[in-house]
């Protein structure tokens, strides 16, 4: 087996990797990343001189770039490659259009000229909008509410397209939000902890009501494995825990975790488009035969202990040092 991984030097593709190559010590794994700023070759040390494995910088949305990453041909695409964090959308939205829908059309070219057997496009429920009560299944109507979410929508769309139209082995995933070692220090969970590692305060939404549904990473990726072992071509998955807290339940506990109080907390503005809270339902997932395997308290403890043993790793990221070191490696 011959896969390649978008996207792969970012949190969520690294974590997959190392998971996959641990699993299937006989796959062969090509990793096509950008190297944008949140991708980090650090996040793969241990796997980086494996002989299965193989990295490759480019952009999804450069079709040479595509092509050499499938080189001499791949059995499955898996499209971790994204911009994702909301923030940034909305400040730079042309950014998250070009790579997420752009990006995608370009892979799913490249899927349909070399015949891959399976491509897997990894999404976010983000694209259902906000929900007050119940959850989304994968046939609720999309209805985003950022650019960051609507070029997702936009992805998806296209992924659907290209199996009605061309019959491309595509398969679609909508997960909640997921968290764990190696994520890049912007989003809440791990610009909380290194926040207060820092002895800084951290900055919550309003009154942090706004309510999500976590997933640990490693459960993420033994679900995308579930997929793409039993799912079937044409469909989509929704991939959820169940697991739902507000912003403040989540900086509550990271504050006991480390020892901090109340007065560490920052009250800011809310962000544009806030949608309140996300719930998917992932009965279809589970009739796969996954189910997540960590607490959201025990998966929560031991994202903050990572973080407290690999200050390196993060403190690199917050100061900008990894960004000047990768572009003298890499041209960035």
């Amino acid at each position: 087996m011959k896969i390649l991984i978008t996207g792969g030097a970012g949190f969520m593709g690294s974590n997959f990797i190392k998971y996959i190559m641990a699993k299937h010590s006989d796959w062969q794994v090509v990793n096509l990343d950008k190297l944008t700023y949140a991708g980090n070759l650090e996040n793969l040390a241990e796997v980086s001189q494996n002989k299965n494995y193989a990295f490759i910088k480019g952009d999804i949305a450069n079709k040479e770039d595509v092509a050499r990453a499938i080189g001499e041909g791949v059995d499955k695409i898996i499209n971790y490659a994204a911009e994702t964090h909301v923030d940034r959308s909305i400040l730079e939205p042309d950014a998250f259009i070009k790579t997420d829908v752009f990006g995608t059309y370009t892979l799913l070219e490249a899927a349909r000229k070399y015949n891959v057997a399976q491509y897997i496009q990894i999404s976010t429920d983000e694209v259902f909008g906000s929900i007050k009560e119940g959850s989304f299944d994968e046939q609720s109507p999309f209805e985003p509410n950022s650019p960051y979410s609507a070029s997702k929508a936009g992805a998806d769309h296209l992924c659907r397209a290209y199996f009605k139209t061309y019959n491309l082995p595509v398969i679609i995933t909508h997960s909640c939000n997921f968290y764990g070692p190696n994520q890049y220090p912007e989003k809440l969970i791990p610009l909380f902890v290194t926040n207060l590692l820092e002895g800084k305060k951290v900055p919550v939404y309003g009154q942090g009501q706004q309510m999500r549904e976590w997933i640990f990473t490693q459960d993420h990726c033994k679900a995308v494995e579930a997929i793409m072992e039993k799912g079937q071509l044409g469909e989509v998955y929704n991939i959820g825990t169940g697991y739902e807290k507000t912003n403040m339940e989540i900086t509550k506990f990271i504050l006991q975790e480390l020892g901090c109080g109340e007065e560490m907390i920052e009250y800011v503005k809310d962000r544009p488009g806030h949608d309140w809270r996300y719930a998917i339902n992932s009965k279809k997932l589970r009739g796969l035969g996954w189910q997540p395997e960590s607490s959201w308290e025990e998966g929560l403890r031991r994202t903050i202990n990572w973080y407290k043993e690999n200050e390196a790793w993060w403190k690199k990221i917050k100061s900008g040092e990894y960004l000047e070191y990768y572009k003298k490696q890499y041209g960035k």
